[in-house]
């Protein structure tokens, strides 16, 4: 439900989330620890994720870089977290290039409210804010192509794989994932 660009979602018996946009009074430190935390399943499976090891300065340039950064609020805390991208070349992702192509990263749910739908809505909230954006047909992403879980999870959703990229910031091989809008 939107309201004043404000989406709200009750989960588990009566919990509640507030979606909103990132906003320069959040703390760019309590989002890069959410990161941290979200991301350490996967540093512990070996795979070089930038957002598990991050400083500030890098999530600030991330999220200043989206053209959309939401946020979720659960009790007073960041614990979740999407960066949607307006279509920009890559010099590693031909996919990328389409100028109808949008991507977001930067996606976390803090480890202890996973599982409850909380990602699958800010998904939501993301697709539905691409398709406003001239000219976007597409909505991308890439992960770790060992990432199963991650891939399966995105695929139950409608996006399917495009193409194999290798970043030169990971350990890993990249499968990018699109998803018609």
């Amino acid at each position: 439900m939107l309201q004043q660009n404000l989406y709200s979602y009750s989960f588990d018996d009566g919990e509640h989330i507030e979606f909103r946009l990132l906003s320069s009074n959040d703390s760019i430190e309590e989002l890069t620890q959410l990161l941290h935390k979200s991301y350490k399943v996967l540093a512990d499976m070996g795979l070089k994720y930038v957002a598990a090891a991050q400083d500030s300065s890098i999530t600030l340039s991330r999220t200043s870089q989206a053209y959309k950064c939401y946020i979720g609020i659960h009790k007073n805390m960041i614990v979740s977290t999407i960066s949607l991208y307006s279509p920009k070349p890559s010099d590693n992702s031909s996919w990328y290039n389409k100028d109808f192509v949008a991507k977001f990263g930067q996606f976390a749910v803090a480890p202890e409210l996973q599982r409850y739908g909380i990602g699958g809505k800010m998904l939501d909230i993301v697709e539905e804010e691409a398709r406003r954006i001239n000219g976007v047909r597409e909505l991308a992403l890439d992960t770790a192509e060992t990432a199963y879980h991650l891939i399966g999870f995105y695929k139950k959703r409608g996006y399917r794989y495009v193409e194999t990229i290798k970043w030169d910031v990971t350990n890993y091989r990249s499968v990018v994932l699109s998803k018609p809008l």
